[in-house]
């Protein structure tokens, strides 16, 4: 099937617009929030177009993406690539901004022609979940792909964002969606796609043992909230709970923990 070759003609800014607002509602209905570990998104230089790039646990990772985007990235406009057969199956992806992605080394050519292409102005964030397959965020080594560090080291103007995901349940009926930003990473001088890869892998597992210790501690005062989900366990339980506040004389709380 033939697919646009130009993902910046094919993106809808009222589409992306609108889909990320759906995407905010599914979180906000999915998850008791959604969380970023601070101290929040590092100092970027709006001179330089960005690739975020991820670990891959969960289906929700590109929700997440899509819903954060303009409040993470105003002013910038937001792509990333997606396995082709899925664009294939779902075409309006390619309004909101995903390209497809062949496997094998033709798909990785054309990532990097059609990200770099993208990558070439500074008002760019390029997403990306960097393993390629879903994986435990305990897993180690994480195993990034290559693609990220070869579109750095052919890219110098560009800056990679790590960034950690995880989705742990804390003490409600519905997870927690975290996420955590590290040091962002760029190819110095010369640099081998090679070596910026093991750079920007440490970078990546820095931040995700980070996040995963933030997650078993429990302290909501360690980030920020970004989406407020849904609270408390509902339905009977949820009724004596209420009256049990009630007959105490004091503010019902939906959650077993405040925060």
């Amino acid at each position: 099937m033939s697919r646009p070759s130009d993902p910046e003609a094919a993106r809808s800014a009222r589409m992306a617009r609108f889909f990320a607002g759906v995407m905010r509602r599914q979180l906000a209905r999915q998850f008791r929030a959604v969380r970023i570990a601070r101290p929040g998104l590092p100092p970027l230089d709006v001179a330089r177009p960005v690739m975020v790039v991820t670990n891959h646990p969960s289906w929700w990772d590109p929700a997440v993406m899509i819903a954060l985007h303009d409040t993470l990235f105003p002013g910038r406009t937001g792509f990333g690539p997606i396995e082709a057969a899925m664009l294939d199956k779902y075409p309006f992806m390619g309004r909101i901004g995903l390209f497809g992605v062949e496997e094998g080394a033709r798909g990785a050519a054309g990532f990097l022609r059609v990200a770099g292409r993208l990558m070439a102005r500074p008002d760019r964030v390029l997403w990306i979940t960097a393993q390629g397959r879903f994986a435990d965020p305990r897993e180690r080594p994480l195993g990034l792909r290559p693609g990220a560090a070869h579109l750095l080291a052919r890219q110098p103007g560009l800056v990679a964002l790590p960034l950690a995901l995880e989705y742990p349940f804390w003490s409600e009926k519905r997870p927690e969606a975290m996420l955590r930003f590290g040091t962002p990473v760029a190819a110095r001088e010369g640099e081998a796609a090679a070596e910026v890869g093991a750079r920007l892998e440490a970078a990546l597992t820095a931040s995700c043992d980070a996040l995963a210790a933030l997650a078993m501690a429990r302290d909501p005062a360690a980030f920020r909230t970004v989406i407020g989900g849904a609270r408390g366990t509902g339905g009977v339980y949820g009724l004596w709970q209420r009256g049990r506040a009630a007959l105490a004389g004091r503010r019902f709380v939906p959650d077993h923990e405040e925060g």
